[in-house]
C-alpha cells in the first residue's frame, strides 16, 4: 500500500487552483524530496503536460510524455469505462461496464478508435520514440486531476512491467475513492485537493479550465527537448 500525501487545508475545497501551471507550481512544492535526482517526471496528455511542465522545471528534473486513452463512454463522451495503456493494454471498469450494458461490438469499436487515437499522438507528441529505460528509476506521473483513475491505472500498470525503483503519482486534484483505488499499485500517491464529494469533476479544481490544444501541449513541452 502507498502512502498517501496531501494538503489538509484544501481537503474538498472547489476552485483552489487560478490553472493547470498554477496547480504544478504548487504540486512542486510537494514534491521537493525528489529535486535534482535521478527521477523522470512523465505526463499524462494533455491535461497533465502544464502541470508536469511547473514541477520538472521546479526540481530541476527531465520531463517525456505517457500516453495513455480513455475508453469513452457512447452518448456520454465526458466520461469513460476504462482506458488503453501505452502499450495497448486495456484495462476496463468492470464494475461500470455492468451498469452500462454496453455490447460487446460497442466496446470492440471504442477500443479500435481509441487505439487509432492513440497512435496518432504517438507521433504527435513522441514521434514514435519509446520511452527512455526506466528500470531501476524514481518515476513521477502526473495528471491534471484523478476522477475514476483509469486512465492512471492504465499508466501505472505499463510502468511497473519495466521494473522503476519508485512509482509516485502527483495530482493536484483526486476523487478519494480514487485515490484509495491507486494507492495499492505506487509507492506514493501525493494530492493537494483530495475531495470526497459526488459528482466529482476534475474541472471544480480550477478556476481558468479548458481543453489544451495540441499546440500548447508541444510548445510547453520544447521547453524540455
Amino acid at each position: 500500500m502507498g502512502i498517501l500525501i496531501e494538503n489538509i487545508s484544501l481537503r474538498d475545497k472547489i476552485y483552489v487552483f487560478e490553472d493547470r501551471y498554477d496547480a504544478g507550481r504548487k504540486l512542486a512544492g510537494m514534491l521537493l524530496g525528489h529535486k535534482e535526482t535521478d527521477s523522470l517526471v512523465l505526463a499524462i496528455p494533455s491535461g497533465g503536460v502544464p502541470v508536469a511542465s511547473e514541477v520538472a522545471s521546479a526540481l530541476n528534473l527531465p520531463m517525456d510524455f505517457i500516453l495513455t486513452r480513455k475508453l469513452k463512454i457512447p452518448h456520454n463522451p465526458e466520461a469513460g469505462f476504462g482506458a488503453i495503456g501505452p502499450d495497448g493494454e486495456v484495462v476496463l471498469n468492470e464494475t461500470l461496464l455492468g451498469q452500462l450494458r454496453l455490447t460487446s461490438e460497442e466496446i470492440d469499436t471504442e477500443v479500435r478508435k481509441t487505439t487509432d487515437i492513440a497512435k496518432r499522438q504517438s507521433q504527435v507528441f513522441r514521434k514514435g520514440r519509446p520511452l527512455p529505460d526506466l528500470r531501476d528509476k524514481r518515476i513521477i506521473v502526473i495528471d491534471d486531476g484523478l476522477a475514476s483513475g483509469y486512465t492512471m491505472i492504465a499508466a501505472v500498470r505499463y510502468l511497473k512491467k519495466r521494473s522503476p525503483r519508485m512509482i509516485v503519482v502527483a495530482v493536484p486534484t483526486g476523487l478519494e475513492r480514487t485515490i484509495d483505488f491507486i494507492l495499492p499499485d505506487v509507492d506514493e500517491l501525493v494530492c493537494l485537493n483530495v475531495r470526497s464529494g459526488y459528482p466529482f469533476a476534475v474541472a471544480e479544481a480550477y478556476r481558468t479550465w479548458y481543453d489544451l490544444a495540441e499546440e500548447e501541449v508541444l510548445s510547453v513541452a520544447r521547453e524540455f527537448k
